[in-house]
């Protein structure tokens, strides 16, 4: 027992015991937990790291490392430069860009509206649609019934279709929801006793309050628009509609050359090692951006969200 129990709380009665989980931590036990924090950070930073270096390496340099470099030698951006310099890299990027902006802020308006109509007890049919709404997180239609229905509404080869069928999450309207079921009642009825509609209350009232949680789910809407390849692969057919995850899995995996870039490459100008490693860059920057901004309201927007309601 005394292996599993402390003797006593600090400054409490004595013979109160604790679990040792609750002990303070020696100096043995602070060194052990950065020393395994230092390598987790290392495992996740190092492949991060080998990227890129390679991306910024000259042929010369990934010729004689065999490969992937991980001692920097002589810097270059030639990747980069002609990466952006025009071609099927940068359209794919614009289309990335473009299909992630209205995407999200179509998303965001639609769950926002539904979310705060589910959000007051009293809207019209507002069980029911909750019902609703909860089943398609357990049954859903399956690919091919979606894509006949994508077909059938003649999307196909259009950049709606790769909005609209993931437009809605419904996870996301769940914890808006339950976001704005915790806004004091006192200020929506007071807003109401001044004459403000319900548009009104939830611009001016309700939004301003919830910036942690609609940042949260922003970040959850863009990242999912930014990372998304499967719809383009399915409903596009024209090579230049395509997303930049969809060019990236071109490059990395088919080994196919971008075009534009074909001449550099066989005159040996550029390595496509190299242009590959800058592909995955470019995909991965908005998200290595803009996730610390939004990092501040995670905590806050997912537990408050949760917890409530």
């Amino acid at each position: 027992m005394s292996a599993v129990w402390g003797t006593s709380r600090p400054g409490g009665t004595r013979g109160r015991l604790r679990p040792v989980w609750e002990e303070e931590p020696s100096r043995t036990g602070l060194a052990a937990k950065g020393t395994v924090l230092a390598l987790a950070c290392a495992a996740v930073l190092f492949p991060l790291w080998i990227v890129v270096v390679t991306s910024l390496s000259s042929v010369k340099t990934i010729t004689a490392a065999g490969g992937l470099v991980v001692v920097p030698r002589g810097i270059t951006f030639v990747a980069y430069e002609e990466l952006l310099g025009g071609g099927q890299v940068t359209r794919a990027a614009l289309v990335s860009l473009g299909i992630t902006t209205v995407g999200t802020l179509f998303s965001m308006t639609v769950s926002v509206l539904c979310a705060y109509g589910l959000s007051r007890s009293g809207s019209l049919l507002h069980r029911p649609l909750l019902i609703v709404l909860l089943a398609t997180m357990f049954f859903g239609a399956g690919l091919i019934p979606t894509y006949l229905l994508v077909q059938g509404l003649g999307l196909t080869d259009t950049y709606l279709s790769l909005i609209l069928p993931s437009a809605v999450n419904v996870f996301n309207i769940l914890v808006l929801r339950s976001f704005f079921m915790s806004v004091a009642p006192e200020l929506i009825d007071s807003a109401r006793i001044d004459g403000a509609g319900d548009l009104r209350i939830l611009w001016k009232i309700v939004m301003p309050l919830s910036r942690a949680v609609l940042a949260v789910i922003a970040l959850f809407y863009a990242v999912g628009y930014w990372s998304a390849w499967f719809n383009a692969s399915i409903y596009l057919s024209d090579q230049d509609m395509m997303p930049l995850q969809n060019v990236m899995m071109q490059l990395v995996l088919k080994q196919e050359r971008p075009t534009g870039l074909a001449q550099a490459i066989n005159t040996g100008h550029l390595s496509p090692l190299s242009i590959q490693m800058a592909v995955m860059v470019l995909a991965l920057l908005p998200v290595a951006v803009l996730s610390p901004f939004v990092q501040r309201h995670f905590k806050k927007g997912m537990l408050t969200g949760a917890v409530k309601g």
